[in-house]
Formats: C-alpha cells, sequence, structure tokens
C-alpha cells in the first residue's frame, strides 16, 4: 500500500485481540514469520479485486513463544482472495459465519 499510517502498536499479548465474529461475520488470521513485521497484507472479497482491506504483520506474545501474524475481523462470510503484493494473487481463503479462518504465509512469496 502506498499511504502512511501512525506508528504500529506494541506487540499483543494473550487476550488482547479482540475478534467481532458471529452470525455472518468471521475472521482471517494469516501466519508469517518475522521477517515480514510491519508489512501489510491484503485481502478482498473474491470477484471484487478493488474492495480491499489491509493490516500489517505483527507480533503477538503468546505464553512463551513469539508469533508474527495478521488479524484481520470483522469479514463477511465468503471467499476472499489474499494479494501477494498489488497485482498478483498469493491464494483465496474461505470465511465462514462465526469462525477464524487460518493460513500460513511466507517473505519468499512477498
Amino acid at each position: 500500500m502506498h499511504h502512511s499510517h501512525p506508528p504500529l502498536p506494541a506487540p499483543s499479548r494473550e487476550g488482547t485481540v479482540v475478534l467481532e465474529i458471529g452470525g455472518d461475520l468471521g475472521a482471517l488470521v494469516i501466519h508469517t514469520g518475522p521477517e515480514l513485521d510491519g508489512v501489510e497484507i491484503e485481502v478482498s472479497p473474491a470477484g471484487r479485486d478493488h474492495a480491499r482491506t489491509h493490516a500489517a504483520v505483527r507480533p503477538r506474545h503468546l505464553g512463551d513463544r513469539t508469533v508474527h501474524c495478521v488479524v484481520i475481523s470483522p469479514l463477511r462470510s465468503g471467499e476472499y482472495t489474499v494479494w501477494r503484493n498489488r497485482v498478483t494473487v498469493e491464494t483465496t481463503v474461505t470465511v465462514r459465519p462465526g469462525q477464524v479462518a487460518e493460513l500460513r504465509m511466507g517473505a519468499e512469496r512477498l
């Protein structure tokens, strides 16, 4: 993305991420490696390439380990395109109502 944001907040800890799921809403978690810390990942409803939303990869402290991921919530249930960059599709994912969809994405794919 080519726009600015305020600095990212400090890493999340257990219980600090709130997901708005239920009814027709779900969420998407994209797991990455630490090399993607701060990188924005975009998703769009399938077939609506210009209706994108994005979030930045952030570290999440979970007990004795740290994971890096993007959390996008809420998303209406349905098929979503995950973008590798502004023009290249990485994959598609299904977001189901009341559930959290998960996938892994590595830096070698960006």
